[in-house]
């Protein structure tokens, strides 16, 4: 089989600690799941969950102990901060239940949502799809993958239950909160994303942000974090 031209490598995050790559199928994400957050957004109870898309090259791995870079991206004047642990899919599956969610986990990571909020409100008040607002070119920075039996609280095939997650920008903090306060939480929203869509090796599920989002420069330093997985630092050129 010949190709019209030569396809591009496939997209592969690093799992720490090994000389693996991860390669990555689909990125999934999912909207508005924690509750202060939902508040800042507008919105607030505990809607059914909802998810949204990135492709694959929007990610922007970022090795261990170094700080990554991301352009600002054209067509916005309102770029937002979106820390989130991310889960790596290692097993597939359709109809997943949550009590059997967590043999489906290969790892965590974490990872930065990059959102041109501008026009994503734009896209909102037309009634028109996101993704001029979050599948943008290098919209999703990440961090090595952690072994899910590497990491506190999730060994023994249990999901990661809780865990500290935050963001800081130029040394001020931005977003504090912890895994635990996910409105639907890890489990379940493996078992509400199989519902829709078949899970396989190689996906990768951006599970929601917190509370105090908000717009960086060009030049700004952002350090993200979650405990027991790792932290990412990426600087907005």
């Amino acid at each position: 089989m010949s190709f019209a031209f030569t396809p591009p490598l496939p997209a592969a995050v690093p799992v720490a600690g090994t000389d693996m790559q991860f390669p990555v199928n689909r990125v999934y994400c999912v909207g508005r799941n924690y509750v202060e957050h939902a508040k800042e957004m507008g919105f607030t109870g505990r809607e059914p969950p909802f998810f949204f898309l990135k492709p694959a090259d929007a990610l922007v791995v970022v090795p261990e102990g170094v700080v990554g870079e991301i352009p600002y991206p054209p067509g916005t004047s309102n770029l937002h901060h979106e820390i989130e642990l991310v889960v790596a899919i290692g097993e597939g599956g359709r109809n997943i239940a949550a009590a059997d969610a967590g043999r489906h986990i290969f790892g965590y990571a974490v990872g930065l949502d990059m959102t041109r909020r501008d026009l994503q409100g734009e896209a909102k008040k037309l009634g028109r799809p996101w993704e001029i607002g979050k599948a943008f070119d290098r919209s999703a920075p990440i961090g090595p993958i952690r072994r899910a039996a590497e990491v506190p609280g999730a060994a023994g095939g249990q999901p990661m239950a809780g865990g500290e997650i935050s963001l800081h920008v130029n040394g001020t903090p931005r977003q504090s909160s912890d895994v635990s306060k996910l409105i639907w939480n890890i489990a379940e929203t493996i078992e509400h994303l199989s519902k829709y869509w078949e899970l396989k090796p190689g996906d990768l599920v951006f599970t929601g942000t917190p509370e105090g989002v908000a717009a960086v420069q060009a030049g700004d330093l952002m350090e993200g974090r979650v405990a027991g997985v790792g932290e990412l630092k990426v600087r907005v050129a």
